[in-house]
């Protein structure tokens, strides 16, 4: 066929010949190229016709031999380079340090640091006018000496020292980040080679090295690395689902439709292709270019890019729902957008921030307000003064230091630590990721992780091996569980059956010895290739003998494998001048095919059509339920008297003597069921979306524990899923979806685009108490659009495509599924180190804030200095932060559920630990600030005469105010109310670490500190009464621990999730009911009157269903296990229901349903707020008005109803 093309040259004449010279001496420009790429089948190749004549002419255009190659001239290649671009898709430009830096400064607990920063620098340096006279009274204005007036800046120049260093960190850390997966992207990119023919030699080059003009070779298993045009091809068929999402494979031969795009994989068949697009030209680099990786330059070819695009976009969805534009649209748009919404854990820590500071706010100006009005009054009214006008810049200057004090107040309640935690808490989690084979893009994506509620994972290489082995086989009338040993076979059987395998199977398919020691053997090529031949080898023969003995230029005929054929077959001549004919294939055509069998001796026995449904029954189905692939080996002699006609397949490949059947499996890797197991224990539901057949994908799934027997499950094929979700119209709706995905457990048969459908309807659905957040596995390119739409994308790191690698979030380094165990886990670990180090935060913070704020009021002088105050909250939150924000996961992490989006950052035992350590820690304080004196026998601090040394009193409170952060730092280690404390402390060498440090250099300062730090050196025996007091903070932990969280319904968690309502839900360590007598009460009220709902309810619906006369609305009641399962659980299925029936004409019982949704009876320990139980499910648009007004109004009876309760 090859010379065909050639020698219809001659016939053409070409005017075109004669063009104006092209760019660079070749005959085709770059756009011209780019045009002809976008065209498929018929019109391209008319395309080609019109403008070159054929593909020789276009190979003469492009300076290059169809049978030679290019030569190999460095220059030509370069020249090449630069017309029509390297075969490279630049990466997105890094962002620079300065950028990264900007966008941490976004941080709004950051923007309020450098407010109040700012204007207590501002304060500081303002210098008040002239000196106060008597006339004006010299109210005392608090002891301030002159090291507290010149250390004034201190403390604005330290809050901004904090924010630096955060912003600092967070830049750093995205950098670093960003490097590392560059390193590990171009690691990948050198190990891609290519063969390609240059100076008629086959020579393997990387792929980046490509140029237009190459002619390089393709064959079965390639992933093609640029776009070109078929020279010439074997029964080539390529896989074009990465491009297009159709699974069917494309039949490509250079006079039907020669045109071969980058990314696809080659299926069957072999060929050569002249490249004519790399790079940002070819197909996969126009997708990248809009996935927004091309960077700026790429933005004016952009816009050339978007016109030609249309057709790409249309391709990709190949189901034309009303999404299909849009969804590209969307994408388009998402190219320059940052990814995502705020994660859960920014969202709450946002809120919390705003929370605290306004908090702050109100405590400062109460403290600038009391200030203010005592000072009026003792001026004014005790001492009956008059305002002089020659006194206003003095009391200007009272009401400045008063001003300063209040923001000193601000200053010290807002945590500067809390960025710096996250940022640390994450950077450390991703630097551990790195060791646990999980390479996270997305820093948040590690927390997003921890709040998971469903993964939908593919199946083949994530949860099985994806190395195929016979595990099973019928040979000589015996059915064989594993593999029969040599010695049971008759020679004959065994004989044929190695020939039959090693010569009727792709010579490029081999077994190689393992890389490295202990690991299994290499597979290369075809999969089900490399399992029989792995068979042979399992039977203690070899297969490379045969194939020395009959090379491949000796097979006298091959019929390929494909997909309407499903089988292969090979003729090779018998030394008798005969012809034997090798057949493999799927067991079910070929075994129509069969009329004889061996028998145990090796003989012909006939094989009757009964005898193969007897065989069907007896050993084919059993297989395929175990999860087994069936594959028939049989063979053929044909006697040397006469040839028949090879060309009449059927007739060839029929009257078959069958040798064997086996059964072959991809096993799943062995610790998948553990780790899905671990994955339902953390509340974690686990869906298997695969394209392989229901049964097979059922057995897996059972085998890794998916499904488990006696459940209520669903396991759809594609096209059923679509048929159950879409409307009349084929139009997705939302509330069909809704009513298969809690179930669906297994999606077999799927394309890219359900897959896609899927994941965004369980994100979008409305219907459980919140949000799903749900993590996606893909591979294929054709899993892109699914990856982005997840909340976590992981790609694999192995076999996946760079356009997965792109949209995912993690990338798994080893494509194992238990990888992403350990990344719930992490993702759990880093909300519960910033919920420790909350806690602790929270508890300095509430006793530095009162301590301020009454010293201030009561003594006017704060007992706690500016740079004391500086020391506790800097070094202690940033120390605290490194220290608890770097505990390492346990396994216990993944015994609890999910917190969800909407679950408080501070629970209430969190709450109960904050005041419960804080009123301790304020008794201690005041005693010592009000009584200390006496206590120790030392002179008071308390109203000191300006410009005196430090006491020996307040060094005192300072040093025990210390002592007891240190000790309740051990204490902040757990956070749901657990009594041992040190468990596993040593296990995390930082926190010992700073916990000894941060002790070590208190003592240089309180000893050596002197008067920056207002401290008097301190007694052995003050000392240890400090330490005392510190140590008292653990014994007083263990008595907050005994105090049961239910009692204290006084307490209100902080920190909700941006959820729609405040929902408390209750920290899972605490299982007791906390609701009060007069509010069980209303439940049980409020119980009954669902249940009334609930009836009414039901009997509309019964009516509507009766007056319906479609009836293809309910849901087939087979997909339930049972009918007792039927009736067990009454409000599932009403719920189930609700939104099955066909709307009729009849509107207003359509509007009393909507109104009368109710969820099922409210469990006993949750406040069901009407919104968290999702009554009201946003309807889809395509739903009447009238309902979806109803539904989503928020002023409907019953959502009012519900709040007040």
């Amino acid at each position: 066929m090859g010379d065909m093309a050639n020698s219809s040259i001659e016939f053409h004449p070409k005017p075109q010949q004669r063009e104006a010279p092209h760019a660079g001496g070749f005959g085709c420009t770059l756009a011209e190229l780019r045009a002809l790429m976008e065209l498929r089948g018929a019109e391209a190749l008319q395309k080609i016709q019109e403008a070159y004549g054929d593909v020789s002419g276009l190979c003469r255009r492009l300076k290059t031999s169809p049978t030679e190659g290019l030569a190999d001239n460095a220059n030509d290649l370069e020249k090449r380079r630069q017309i029509y671009g390297q075969n490279f898709i630049p990466p997105k430009q890094p962002k620079t340090f300065l950028q990264l830096v900007w966008e941490a400064l976004q941080d709004v607990t950051l923007i309020i640091l450098e407010v109040a920063a700012i204007v207590s620098l501002g304060l500081s340096f303002y210098a008040p006018p002239g000196e106060e006279s008597e006339a004006c009274g010299n109210v005392s204005g608090g002891a301030e000496d002159e090291g507290e007036a010149e250390a004034g800046w201190i403390e604005g120049a330290a809050i901004l020292l904090s924010v630096i260093c955060v912003v600092l960190v967070t830049a750093f850390n995205d950098w670093s980040k960003e490097k590392q997966f560059r390193g590990l992207q171009s690691r990948i990119e050198q190990e891609q080679k290519f063969t390609v023919i240059r100076n008629g030699q086959l020579l393997q080059v990387p792929v980046a090295a490509l140029v237009v003009g190459d002619i390089a070779q393709v064959k079965y298993g390639d992933l093609l690395p640029a776009d070109g045009v078929l020279i010439q091809g074997n029964d080539l068929k390529i896989d074009e689902s990465s491009l297009t999402g159709e699974s069917d494979h494309v039949r490509k031969s250079a006079d039907k439709d020669p045109m071969l795009l980058s990314g696809t994989h080659v299926m069957e068949g072999s060929g050569r292709m002249v490249v004519t697009a790399v790079g940002v030209n070819s197909q996969t680099g126009i997708i990248f270019t809009l996935l927004g990786a091309g960077g700026e330059e790429e933005e004016k070819k952009d816009k050339k890019a978007k016109k030609q695009d249309g057709a790409v976009a249309m391709e990709m969805q190949p189901l034309k729902s009303a999404e299909g534009g849009e969804m590209e649209e969307r994408e388009k748009k998402k190219a320059n957008v940052p990814k995502k919404e705020k994660s859960v854990l920014q969202g709450k820590l946002t809120k919390l921030a705003v929370q605290i500071g306004k908090a702050g706010l109100v405590m400062s100006a109460i403290t600038v307000i009391i200030l203010v009005l005592y000072f009026v009054i003792e001026t004014f009214v005790v001492e009956g003064r008059v305002w002089l006008a020659e006194c206003t810049p003095v009391y200007v200057q009272y009401f400045v230091k008063f001003f300063i004090i209040g923001v000193t107040v601000l200053v010290v309640a807002v945590p500067e630590g809390l960025p710096l935690a996250v940022t640390i808490s994450l950077a450390y989690s991703v630097k551990k990721m790195m060791k646990d084979n999980n390479l996270v893009r997305h820093l948040d994506a590690c927390e997003t992780m921890g709040n998971a509620t469903a993964i939908c994972s593919d199946k083949t290489g994530t949860l099985t091996t994806n190395r195929m082995t016979v595990v099973q086989s019928y040979l000589g009338d015996t059915h064989y569980k594993e593999i029969p040993s040599p010695s049971a076979l008759t020679p004959k059987i065994l004989d044929l059956l190695v020939h039959a395998i090693s010569i009727n199977s792709a010579y490029t398919t081999k077994i190689l010895p393992p890389e490295k020691e202990g690991a299994l053997p290499r597979q290369v090529g075809n999969k089900t290739e490399c399992a029989l031949l792995g068979f042979v080898l399992d039977l203690k023969r070899d297969f490379q003998p045969v194939r020395e003995q009959i090379p491949e230029d000796k097979l006298y005929k091959v019929y390929t494998f494909n997909s309407v054929r499903k089988s292969m077959s090979t003729v090779i001549c018998m030394p008798d001048g005969g012809f034997r004919l090798f057949s493999k294939g799927a067991s079910e055509i070929l075994l129509k095919k069969c009329t004889n069998i061996l028998n145990s001796n090796g003989e012909l026995r006939g094989f009757r059509p009964r005898d193969r449904d007897d065989m069907v029954k007896k050993i084919i189905e059993p297989m395929a339920c175990d999860g087994l692939r069936t594959i028939c080996i049989a063979y053929r002699d044909f006697p040397s008297s006469q040839e028949p006609d090879w060309d009449d397949e059927n007739e060839v490949v029929g009257d078959l003597t069958c040798i064997a059947v086996v059964g072959i499996e991809d096993p799943v890797r062995p610790e998948v069921p553990e780790a899905i197991r671990k994955c339902q224990r953390a509340g974690i539901t686990v869906r298997m979306v695969t394209g392989d057949n229901i049964n097979t994908a059922r057995a897996i799934a059972a085998k890794c524990g998916i499904i488990q027997p006696g459940e209520d499950f669903l396991c759809l094929e594609g096209k059923e899923f679509n048929r159950r979700i879409r409307n009349e119209k084929g139009e997705i709706e939302q509330e069909r979806l809704d009513k298969v995905w809690p179930k669906l457990r297994v999606l077999a048969r799927s394309s890219p685009t359900d897959k896609h459908t899927l994941v965004k309807g369980i994100i979008d659905s409305t219907t459980g108490e919140q949000r799903q957040v749900v993590a996606v596995t893909g591979d294929g390119t054709n899993d892109g659009p699914a990856l982005k739409k997840a909340d976590v994308g992981f790609a694999m790191g192995i076999a996946g495509t760079d356009v997965a690698k792109e949209a995912s979030d993690i990338i798994l380094t080893d494509d194992n599924f238990t990888s992403i165990v350990k990344a719930v886990m992490w993702g759990r670990n880093v909300y519960d180190s910033i919920s420790k180090f909350l806690q602790f935060q929270l508890t300095v913070n509430v006793v530095a804030v009162i301590v301020a704020f009454t010293g201030a009021c009561i003594t006017q002088d704060s007992p706690l200095k500016a740079v004391q105050m500086l020391w506790v909250n800097l070094i202690m939150d940033t120390f605290a932060s490194l220290a608890l924000a770097t505990e390492p996961p346990t396994e216990s992490l993944l015994l609890r559920k999910p917190y969800g989006r909407d679950k408080p950052l501070i629970s209430r035992t969190m709450m109960k630990n904050i005041l419960g350590h804080a009123v301790y820690q304020l008794t201690i304080i005041f005693t010592l600030l009000f009584v200390g004196e006496l206590l120790f026998d030392i002179d008071s601090g308390r109203n000191a005469p300006l410009h005196s040394p430090p006491s020996e009193h307040y060094t005192i409170i300072f040093n025990t105010f210390v002592m007891m952060q240190l000790f309740n730092e051990i204490n902040a280690r757990k956070i749901h109310g657990e009594r041992n404390v040190f468990d596993g402390i040593f296990s995390n060498p930082i926190f010992c670490t700073i916990v000894l440090g941060t002790f070590g250099i208190q003592i240089v300062i309180v000893q050596f500190g002197g008067k920056p730090f207002s401290c008097s050196p301190l007694s052995t025996e003050q000392w240890l009464w400090c330490l005392f007091v510190g140590v008292g903070e653990l014994v007083w932990g263990q008595v907050i621990a005994t105090i049961p969280t239910s009692q204290l319904k006084c307490l209100k968690e902080a920190g909700h999730g941006p959820g729609k309502d405040e929902m408390t839900d209750e920290e899972l360590a605490e299982g007791e009911e906390e609701i009060d007598h007069a509010e069980r009460e209303l439940r049980r009220g409020q119980i009954l009157w669902f249940r009334g709902l609930n009836r009414i309810q039901t009997q509309i619906r019964v009516v509507k269903a009766f007056r319906s006369s479609l009836y293809e609305g309910l849901e087939k009641p087979e997909s339930k296990s049972s009918i007792h399962n039927f009736m067990a659980t009454p409000e599932f299925l009403i719920n189930d229901y609700t939104h099955n029936i066909p709307l009729i004409d009849d509107t207003d019982v359509d509007e009393n349903e909507e109104r009368l949704r109710a969820p099922p009876p409210p469990s006993p320990n949750q406040n069901n707020n009407a919104i968290d139980s999702g009554i009201y499910l946003t309807t889809h648009v395509t739903k009447s008005a009238t309902s979806s007004a109803f539904s989503s109004r928020p002023g409907s009876p019953l959502h009012s109803m519900e709040t007040s309760l």
